[in-house]
């Protein structure tokens, strides 16, 4: 598998937090470490404007060694959503108590799935498999 991906949907936010460019910039910055990623590059974060006047928010996403993480935040509806995808397994328990937490959220859904069922993590050791499953059948076709 390649790796597990948490989505947290979040109600009841601090709005304050939800509309400070800073505060989403330090959440993204801080994260990774927090819940043992890598950082390589500063988080992007910027405010944006929705078709509806109550649809604006910022928006971030900070790259991590191991894929990426990501937000976005509804100040005039207390909402924000949180995406985690990772090659790397991580505790999800901890890090939706951690992002709840910044937030103030007053509940959340947390949903998580495992993507790339049939990603080859280890090209070497693939090809090994594959190259022993062939002998095998190879030497079952001679006997």
């Amino acid at each position: 598998m390649f790796g597990p991906h948490l989505t947290l949907d979040m109600y009841g936010c601090n709005k304050k937090k939800l509309k400070d460019v800073n505060f989403i910039y330090n959440f993204l910055n801080e994260l990774p470490e927090m819940i043992g990623m890598t950082k390589i590059m500063p988080p992007y974060t910027f405010t944006y404007s929705g078709l509806k006047p109550e649809d604006w928010g910022v928006s971030g996403i900070v790259l991590i060694a191991e894929s990426h993480i990501s937000i976005h935040t509804f100040p005039e509806k207390n909402f924000a959503s949180v995406d985690i995808f990772s090659c790397k397994e991580f505790d999800v328990e901890s890090g939706a108590e951690i992002i709840a937490s910044k937030f103030e959220a007053k509940t959340y859904e947390r949903n998580f799935m495992m993507r790339g069922r049939h990603f080859p993590k280890d090209i070497l050791r693939t090809r090994q498999t594959l190259e022993l499953e062939r002998a095998r059948e190879n030497t079952k076709i001679k006997h």
